[in-house]
């Protein structure tokens, strides 16, 4: 399971406790078999627990929440998640300069060079 995937399933849970697998898996656009791998492999890691709603008459709803090791592995997640983005950002960006500096200097130099098919005929 990827470090995005963990970090993603994380804070999903964090944000909202109380949803199902089939709801997280929605939320995530991945199946349910996936998340249901994936959050199986968090709780072997100790980051999330499970626990039912002690209220609710049919028992088979369930709260995923993280513990306090999956706080903080959340924390560290959180950290590199952003770098990575800033990387991505970065390197996104100076692609779109690049670009935009080809589209401006390919205008320059179309409009400096005298086109035949663009000039108006004389009768």
């Amino acid at each position: 399971m990827s470090e995005d995937a963990h970090y993603t399933l994380l804070r999903a849970i964090e944000q909202n406790p109380g949803m199902s697998q089939r709801d997280l898996a929605r939320a995530l656009g991945i199946s349910l078999g996936k998340t249901n791998y994936c959050l199986k492999a968090l709780m072997e890691k100790g980051w999330v627990k499970m626990g039912n709603f002690s209220r609710n008459p049919s028992k088979l709803s369930y709260a995923y929440l993280l513990t306090p090791r999956g706080v903080k592995a959340k924390a560290g997640l959180t950290a590199r998640f952003l770098q990575r983005k800033l990387t991505e950002y970065e390197a996104l960006r100076a692609e779109i300069e690049s670009l935009q500096r080809e589209i401006e200097g390919g205008a320059t130099s179309r409009s400096a060079a005298p086109n035949k098919a663009l000039r108006p005929q004389s009768s």
